[in-house]
């Protein structure tokens, strides 16, 4: 069995073993990272020789951090990472190069149709009638996306949403609301089959998926991390938030969905979210300014010249094909949309 892991902001960690009467043999550790000394390297290997393969991720950490020689130093790698490269060889998981990704990215949309969108499409990568799928947003007018588990009277405050003519609308993962405008946000879904989140806890399926984009950030001069659990963050403030939501039809799929700050209107944002103005109360509009640090401001690029390096990164990397939405996915989308998207009960879920 096979396994690779790639630590967010560190180094690959690959692990080849056998498995006889539930235990692992011939357990070979390899990798791009640093390690010291050399030896450390073998007793690593000892360590995880006869670990059951029920052992979680952080059972084999332990095992691997016991016997570890005193002065050992590890470099873009941990111990957990090598407990979850042994999961993932365990559990037969792929890798992003092991799939051929395809892109879309279409005119602007009607929100509702867009959380559609999403539920289809991750729906027919978990069938295996889709190949895994990158897809850009374009959004055809302002809105506020609140969590699949959040209170709507809660997060919205419906007379500053009738004012600047925001469509308040549920999506299927849970997370904070999110305030929308069409060339103030980028927004892209990865919808992947759950082989290349197998093995990962669902806090690092977060920071695997969002890996590749804090890489693009970086070639445009963006020093940002993962900040567990969901945000992608820079000295200056936060970046982006991530959603997901796993469905389990057909081999299974996990829907990834990132949207991320080009420009802001604080003032706008704080007349309608009223979660913004309890957490932002004490210091109002200049305190979300600062919690929010938009990529128009850090790199001075265009919206699409973003987009078009963060794709170019992606494609790079792993292969990007162009595509679209079939007819078929298209049919059932806009079926969605009507039904449940724009149906008050779902918004309204909890009151």
């Amino acid at each position: 069995m096979h396994g690779e892991y790639k630590v967010p902001g560190g180094k690959l960690v690959v692990v080849d073993l056998e498995v006889h009467d539930g235990a692992l043999r011939g357990v070979r550790v390899a990798g791009d990272f640093f390690l010291e000394p050399d030896e450390a390297l073998h007793a690593i290997d000892r360590a995880l020789e006869g670990a059951p393969t029920d052992a979680d991720a952080q059972a084999l950490a332990a095992r691997v951090r016991a016997g570890l020689p005193a002065d050992t130093v590890m470099f873009g790698f941990s111990p957990e990472a090598v407990g979850i490269a042994v999961r993932r060889a365990l559990s037969r998981a792929t890798d992003w190069t092991d799939h051929d990704w395809q892109l879309i990215h279409d005119g602007p949309q009607d929100p509702a149709l867009h959380m559609a969108l999403d539920e289809v499409l991750t729906d027919e990568v978990a069938a295996g009638r889709r190949p895994p799928t990158l897809r850009v947003w374009e959004w055809g007018g302002p809105a506020v996306i609140i969590g699949s588990f959040q209170s709507l009277r809660n997060e919205v405050d419906p007379a500053g949403a009738a004012r600047h003519g925001v469509t308040v609308v549920r999506r299927v993962s849970g997370g904070g609301a999110m305030f929308v405008e069409a060339e103030n946000t980028i927004t892209y879904s990865l919808s992947v089959p759950a082989s290349l989140v197998s093995g990962l806890s669902f806090a690092d399926s977060y920071a695997y998926l969002d890996d590749w984009v804090l890489t693009a950030l970086g070639d445009m001069g963006i020093k940002a991390w993962y900040q567990p659990l969901n945000d992608i963050a820079s000295a200056e403030g936060k970046i982006a938030g991530a959603a997901q939501k796993r469905l389990a039809s057909g081999d299974g799929a996990v829907l990834h969905h990132v949207t991320m700050a080009y420009d802001i209107d604080a003032e706008k944002m704080l007349d309608v979210l009223r979660i913004g103005k309890e957490k932002l109360s004490d210091k109002g509009t200049a305190s979300a300014k600062k919690r929010v640090d938009p990529l128009r401001r850090q790199t001075g690029l265009p919206r699409a010249e973003i987009i078009d390096r963060m794709l170019g990164s992606f494609r790079a990397r792993y292969g990007l094909t162009q595509g679209h939405v079939t007819d078929e996915e298209m049919t059932r989308a806009e079926e969605l949309a009507l039904v449940k998207y724009s149906n008050e009960e779902w918004t309204a879920r909890v009151p």
